[in-house]
């Protein structure tokens, strides 16, 4: 769930990805994501297979687990450590990769599927048209990538300072993507049984 340098829930001193792992993040619950897991089962997820911002690696790990080419990046490496423990601990086969998510390009590989699970909602304007034109270049026409993010309905600190409506998806999703649905979701956290109102987007290369 982290990748460039943050801005903490009151948007004043940039933190470091490093320094979210250095305890437990509120975001890492140990398990996908219900609406990732809920994607797994339903065969959504197929091919090689991209996690940006992958935190721990259980989104890659779930992938692996699915026989899956599994590829998780973070620019956490305390959680890309992590993520190789559980790795090695659970006999799953994953690679995991110190990248930034802004220069997709740069990895010089194709996909055919991208998770992204709490990496939008933390990019500011220009980051994200980066990000998206990374995407493209690593995603064939078809790929798809699909996103849960905080939604605009989301309370408390992070939700306020992150809450992203589904207009801005459509937006930076606008050029060379195909939106198929934007759904109302949840993303949990450990610090609330609630969890975090959340939009999954699932979008189609074109």
């Amino acid at each position: 769930m982290t990748d460039p340098p943050l801005h903490g829930p009151d948007r004043q001193a940039p933190r470091l990805p490093d320094d979210l792992y250095v305890g437990r993040p509120p975001w890492d619950i140990g398990r996908p994501q219900p609406a990732f897991l809920a994607l797994a089962e339903s065969g959504a997820l197929h091919g090689r297979v991209l996690d940006v911002g992958c935190g721990t690696g259980e989104h890659t790990l779930l992938a692996a687990g699915l026989g899956l080419d599994a590829t998780g990046i973070d620019l956490a490496a305390r959680a890309l450590r992590t993520a190789g423990t559980k790795a090695r601990e659970r006999g799953r086969k994953a690679r995991f990769l110190r990248h930034d998510a802004r220069r997709l390009a740069d990895l010089d590989e194709q996909f055919d599927t991208v998770l992204d699970c709490g990496l939008f909602h933390v990019l500011d304007a220009a980051d994200r048209a980066a990000y998206t034109a990374g995407l493209r270049a690593v995603l064939p026409p078809g790929g798809r990538c699909f996103v849960l993010c905080f939604s605009d309905r989301a309370a408390g600190p992070w939700g306020r300072a992150h809450a992203v409506t589904r207009r801005e998806i459509e937006v930076a999703f606008g050029d060379g993507w195909q939106t198929d649905s934007i759904e109302a979701d949840r993303i949990e956290i450990t610090t609330d049984p609630d969890g975090i109102p959340a939009w999954l987007a699932a979008l189609t290369r074109t």
